[in-house]
């Protein structure tokens, strides 16, 4: 295909629609009929990255393999089209402002004054199009964060309009996600608050091409007609997003609505194909028809909002499909994890995870869950913090080094099991100073996690400052908790697994980053295949009890 064709997504009304989800659809859909497609999301906030943010405030923050800390919303494209994002797929108001200063102070802009229109728009409309011009996608759809009205997303409503106006008709689409509320009291759907944000679109020089309404019913022919006429849009391009069970329906009600239809028409593109969703299917089948269920305490900090841990729970629904098994997540708060609570909120699991996290908050009761499935033999999987605190807890208990710490918890430990890299000591500044995105390992044979991947050397992601401390590695292997994935160029640990437990594996990195649909990641796959086995025998062994 000669040029990039470019959709964006805009959202009306209210916040949280979901425009990531349609977004993903769409191009699930565009993908199935052999478009090459990708998405990036412009976030209209002044951080520069997602990466100090707490994520009560945004959810987690989704690392990318080139170590780009983003938005959790690429975890959901990755997921959906199983293709890599990278830094060019997340733009923020702070990196386009800091990017035009850094410039301004070069002088590149020759003494000019510096304006939001050109030089701001410019930018914008630059960091919109670098995934259009290397020719690797036919489709970039560009998610424009926040709701249509808000001053911070002008900027981005205005680059849209001149973009659409210098790409040409068929060249360029504007999406809008909107809320068509039902009034129980009146007992029928809305269509005022679409028409007001449709105009406010319209204020700024945009014309929406397509309406995606969400509702909790269905969008009768009448109101259909009604949202066409008053918001200047043809009948077919109203499309009804109804809530639905999971997010991966969307793709398929996308499909029976027509949205991919509609797109290709208006991107002068040919709609001759049929999409290809055998394997989309297939999961779907297996995740709403398991043979069995499984228990998992899900041991953290920040369970009250949970897209804090938006891609652990994706990667269980992954691995859940792949078992035939249904996952039932409980989310544990660790500050309410002590030695009077721990065996009524644990003993009747088949498994734990203890999350990653930052701070000292809540680490007591992550320590006191390990020990529990250490002692217990409850499968067990930490990650990154969650690895840390595996260690901390061997360390105290079986090496019995006490007051064994983390330095990030303790700088004045006796025993810091878990310390901060030589190379991260100087660094004062907050942002950046992680180590980030994707890292080789190799992986000890014969190992569990040898076992897990069937591979000797495995690349995946990071996002953490403290490490394992290597001074400790031989007490600690001697004791039974071995090191079996090793960083062959710091040779910093990765993973800990015990010698003597069914299944226990600590990690460094962040397995639910690379977790897809098409491709689930094999550590949660044997993670839920080891909760489901004690399940099986705690079953089989009360029934011999009987």
């Amino acid at each position: 295909m000669a040029n990039t064709k470019y959709i964006f997504v805009t959202g009306g009304v209210s916040s949280s629609l979901g425009k990531g989800i349609i977004a993903a659809s769409l191009a699930k859909l565009l993908q199935a009929r052999g478009f090459k497609a990708t998405i990036q999301k412009l976030d209209p906030y002044i951080n520069v990255d997602p990466g100090t943010l707490n994520p009560y405030e945004h959810g987690e923050c989704y690392v990318t393999e080139d170590g780009a800390e983003t938005d959790l919303d690429l975890g959901h494209y990755e997921r959906f089209l199983n293709v890599n994002t990278s830094q060019a797929n997340n733009v923020t108001t702070g990196r386009i402002y800091q990017s035009v200063i850094e410039k301004e102070r070069r002088g590149e802009f020759l003494g000019k004054t510096v304006q939001v229109v050109p030089h701001i728009t410019n930018e914008i409309k630059e960091r919109i199009q670098i995934l259009g011009q290397n020719g690797d996608y036919d489709i970039v759809i560009t998610e424009i964060g926040g709701t249509v009205g808000d001053i911070e997303s002008l900027p981005y409503i205005e680059a849209v309009r001149q973009l659409k106006w210098e790409l040409g008709d068929d060249n360029a689409l504007v999406i809008h996600l909107t809320l068509v509320p039902y009034l129980s009291a009146a007992g029928e759907l809305k269509t005022k608050p679409t028409q007001h944000s449709v105009k406010t679109l319209m204020e700024s020089g945009i014309k929406a091409d397509i309406l995606v309404c969400r509702t909790e019913h269905e969008l009768s022919d009448d109101i259909r007609r009604k949202l066409a006429i008053f918001c200047n849009v043809r009948q077919e391009a109203v499309i009804q997003s109804i809530d639905a069970p999971t997010i991966y329906d969307v793709p398929n009600m996308m499909l029976e609505e027509g949205l991919d239809k509609v797109v290709l028409k208006k991107l002068a593109l040919s709609d001759d194909s049929t999409p290809n969703l055998d394997r989309w299917n297939q999961f779907l089948k297996r995740h709403k028809n398991p043979k069995a269920e499984v228990h998992i305490g899900l041991i953290g900090k920040y369970v009250e909002l949970q897209d804090s841990y938006k891609s652990i729970l994706e990667s269980f629904i992954h691995a859940g499909a792949e078992n035939e098994v249904y996952v039932n997540v409980e989310y544990i708060h660790s500050e309410f994890i002590n030695d009077s609570t721990i065996h009524n909120k644990i003993s009747h699991l088949d498994g734990v995870l203890v999350a990653p996290g930052f701070g000292e908050r809540g680490i007591e009761g992550k320590i006191d869950a390990v020990r529990y499935a250490r002692e217990n033999d409850l499968p067990f999987l930490g990650i990154c913090l969650g690895m840390q605190m595996g260690v901390i807890e061997f360390a105290r208990n079986v090496l019995q080094l006490k007051g064994a710490n983390s330095t990030e918890m303790d700088a004045e430990t006796k025993h810091p099991v878990i310390d901060l890299m030589e190379a991260q000591k100087e660094i004062t500044h907050k942002g950046g100073t992680m180590r980030l995105g994707s890292w080789d390992c190799e992986l000890t044979e014969g190992s569990i996690i040898h076992k897990v991947y069937g591979t000797n050397k495995i690349k995946e992601r990071h996002r953490h400052r403290y490490e394992y401390n290597n001074k400790y590695k031989e007490q600690l292997e001697n004791a039974g908790m071995l090191s079996t994935g090793i960083n062959p160029e710091t040779g910093l640990v990765e993973i800990i697994e015990l010698k003597d437990h069914p299944w226990f594996v600590g990690v460094q990195y962040h397995p639910e980053y690379k977790s897809t649909v098409a491709s689930p990641h094999p550590l949660f796959v044997s993670f839920v295949k080891a909760a489901h086995d004690h399940s099986v025998k705690n079953k089989n062994a009360k029934m011999a009890q009987k």
